[in-house]
């Protein structure tokens, strides 16, 4: 059975400090969690190494937003799965609309993104989704299948997780309604071909809209960004009660 992933990407956000505030403050909140689902939280690289040590035996687990796929050299900014092993990093992030963006990520470097985290026993959480021009267009299903195809090649689909993030969605308030989130979450089951792969949704999620996403048969979880940062409001999101 696919135990459903609440993911929060602090994406540029959190000093040390204050991740160490926030932990305190978030896990007596989800300390009675049902069993079948867990929660990562993925900081910036800065406040890894804090945010892990204060949650140290929590059970929550610990995400990177990146992950390169050379073990070391000369990659100025980037870090390596073993410098993330080192502080109980369990996940990566990998994929997400923002580095392909902002730093023309190709599919092909999230695929070795991805399998570097895997070599590694590092849990990949592999990003996917269209623009809005792309969706007008016609042309989402086309577009999140070969960001699918390219990404998943030669991984272990037992030891992944995608999430789909529709583009025009992240961070503009828009959730794109439950239902079609839920069939793109499906189709990409079926071209990922391994019916327990996780599948997870992300796109301004917060705690009203939580529960009926997670009432849906094929979102096993949220990845979720500005309202993770709060911790009262993440815990309700990790709390969610199926509608």
């Amino acid at each position: 059975m696919r135990k459903a992933v609440i993911a929060g990407n602090w994406k540029m956000h959190m000093t040390c400090a204050e991740a160490q505030a926030f932990a305190e403050s978030f896990k007596p909140l989800v300390a009675g969690l049902p069993s079948d689902r867990e929660v990562v939280l993925a900081p910036p690289f800065t406040a890894i190494a804090s945010l892990s040590s204060s949650l140290a035996g929590s059970g929550i687990r610990i995400a990177a937003q990146n992950i390169h796929w050379q073990e070391k050299g000369a990659f100025t900014g980037m870090v390596s799965a073993g410098m993330l092993l080192e502080h109980g990093v369990s996940h990566a992030i990998v994929g997400h609309s923002e580095p392909r963006k902002y730093y023309s990520e190709t599919d092909e470097q999230i695929n070795l993104r991805a399998r570097s985290a895997q070599k590694h026993c590092i849990t990949p959480i592999l990003c996917v989704g269209e623009s809005d021009s792309q969706r007008e267009a016609g042309e989402a299903e086309k577009v999140i299948r070969r960001q699918v195809q390219q990404g998943v090649d030669g991984l272990d689909h037992s030891r992944l997780i995608i999430a789909y993030e529709p583009i025009w969605a992240i961070g503009t308030g828009k959730t794109c309604e439950a239902a079609e989130a839920n069939r793109i979450c499906g189709l990409i089951r079926d071209w990922v071909g391994y019916s327990d792969v996780v599948v997870q949704y992300g796109g301004s999620v917060n705690p009203g809209t939580i529960d009926q996403l997670m009432a849906q048969s094929d979102i096993d979880g949220v990845l979720v960004g500005g309202a993770s940062l709060d911790p009262e409001g993440f815990a309700r999101i990790a709390n969610y009660q199926p509608v």
